[in-house]
């Protein structure tokens, strides 16, 4: 029995890759749905984000969908 240790550096990368980037767009889209307090006077006013981090937020949400659909098919295909 043999290891082929290339085979497993390279998987060993590609999945640390994807994880770290379906991590980052899960965060960025939990931080375009976030509100964020603001200081207006001596009242703290919750801003409600706007329209275009909404979007984002939709958008990085979707492309994870996407991924983990795709893990999914991966799987159940083999």
């Amino acid at each position: 029995m043999s290891i082929d240790w290339a085979a497993l550096g390279q998987v060993f990368g590609v999945t640390l890759v994807v994880t770290v980037g379906i991590v980052g767009l899960f965060t960025v889209g939990i931080v375009g749905t976030s509100r964020k307090p603001q200081q207006e006077g001596g009242a703290v006013a919750l801003a409600v984000p706007g329209a275009g981090a909404r979007t984002g937020a939709v958008a990085a949400f979707a492309l994870c969908a996407a991924a983990v659909a795709y893990g999914i098919y991966l799987i159940v295909a083999a």
